[in-house]
């Protein structure tokens, strides 16, 4: 039981984080998060201890634990890395990829539709839901855990600049050309695709930083 707690603890901190309601920066308060989310110290103790494995909490020795604040720098290095794996993923995707998971791609196509240009932080979820099918896709549980955490951190900077982007609409239409490379099988255009769909988010954000 204590471990299925853990899990949801971890996943509903996790959220918080990468949405920034939990402000970089900001100091936990354990207590607090006990209140919010009904669940013990314990889990949420372990999901803590999880989440700074991954980077997104820094651990203060006699401070206590903080949100790990959001570094411009270390995000075009994670953007460097994200282009050559996300690329390789979707080159793996393209060949493994499923029929459940291919009815499911259709069914993010066909919600993305009804999303407005102007609604950013819907076509921010639509892109990551998309990305973490990609990962599945893949069919590599090493390869889909670390592609998860390189996308936390950058999907902290998109919640960041959301106020100032301009239409991306655009750009998570992308998801479509990417959804066709990969329902034909077509792996050198898949990988291709993914890493231009990065590369224009990259662009986006820099443009407004």
């Amino acid at each position: 039981m204590s471990e299925r707690l853990s899990e949801k603890a971890y996943h509903l901190i996790r959220e918080k984080i990468i949405t920034l309601e939990l402000s970089p920066s900001g100091l936990i308060n354990e207590q607090e998060l006990m209140a919010k989310l009904g669940l013990g110290r314990t889990p949420i103790r372990e999901a803590l201890l999880q989440l700074a494995q991954e980077g997104l909490v820094t651990i203060v020795p006699r401070r206590g634990m903080f949100i790990a604040d959001i570094s411009i720098t270390d995000l075009q290095k994670i953007f460097e890395i994200r282009i050559v794996l996300e690329g390789f993923c979707a080159r793996l995707a393209a060949q493994r990829i499923t029929t459940d998971q291919i009815i499911y791609l259709d069914k993010l196509l066909e919600e993305l539709e009804g999303i407005a240009s102007k609604d950013v932080q819907a076509l921010m979820n639509s892109d990551k839901r998309f990305h973490e099918l990609l990962y599945q896709a893949a069919d590599n549980e090493f390869l889909a855990e670390t592609m998860e955490r390189l996308y936390a951190p950058s999907l902290r900077l998109w919640y960041l600049v959301l106020d100032r982007l301009d239409d991306v609409k655009d750009t998570i239409d992308n998801h479509r050309v990417i959804a066709e490379a990969l329902k034909t099988g077509d792996c050198a255009r898949a990988e291709a695709l993914v890493k231009e769909h990065v590369a224009e988010f990259q662009q986006k954000i820099k443009a407004v930083l």
